[in-house]
């Protein structure tokens, strides 16, 4: 593929990024996404085939960045939690993109290759961080894994009844409370859950 193709989808995606940000797959509309690229519809069909598989390139373009710059450390997950805060701060799309994605494709697991392969591969790691003793085995590592990635999230999604609570909260207070709050799951001398479940 030469340059000026490359150029031309990588423009569409990043047009495609703010319209499914803003309005979901269902709002977003096509013609809008092929102005704001200073493109046109046609081009969106040809590379991408229609308005789903746009959503499904977007979506392999943000995970492969924010997990090409901000893998996965066993060794630091609190660290690891804010500087994935630090992402979504940096580039509010996602968050609003990662609700989109739940909330209009909540069907069959591994509809994204390139978010699959993520999760399989953080999940492998933290099974062999906890066999080595370098994180709690409180936690099962789905269970450890889905509390961390929904906590990076908690700014995201704060209820409209708080935010005022919140309006004058800095960001270093916020990433604060975000890896306080992660290390504290890792504390190892607690009962582990499936101790405490019925």
């Amino acid at each position: 593929m030469n340059r000026d193709a490359q150029a031309t989808q990588q423009r569409l995606i990043d047009a495609a990024a703010d319209e499914f940000a803003a309005y979901g797959i269902a709002g977003a509309r096509v013609d809008r996404i092929a102005a704001a690229a200073k493109s046109n519809k046609a081009q969106i069909y040809h590379y991408f085939g229609s308005k789903d598989q746009l959503f499904d390139a977007v979506m392999n373009d943000v995970v492969t960045r924010t997990a090409g710059n901000v893998p996965i450390n066993v060794d630091d997950l609190a660290e690891y939690a804010g500087q994935l805060f630090d992402a979504y701060e940096d580039d509010p799309r996602i968050a609003r993109l990662a609700t989109w994605y739940r909330l209009e494709r909540p069907g069959e697991p591994d509809q994204l290759e390139v978010l699959s392969d993520t999760i399989r591969d953080e999940l492998q790691q933290i099974r062999r961080a906890q066999k080595t003793g370098t994180l709690p085995t409180r936690y099962r590592p789905a269970d450890l894994l889905n509390l961390v990635l929904h906590m990076t999230f908690l700014w995201a999604f704060v209820f409209p009844e708080l935010r005022g609570q919140f309006a004058k909260t800095t960001r270093p207070h916020r990433r604060r409370v975000l890896t306080d709050a992660v290390k504290a799951l890792l504390i190892s001398d607690m009962p582990s859950s499936s101790d405490t479940d019925s």
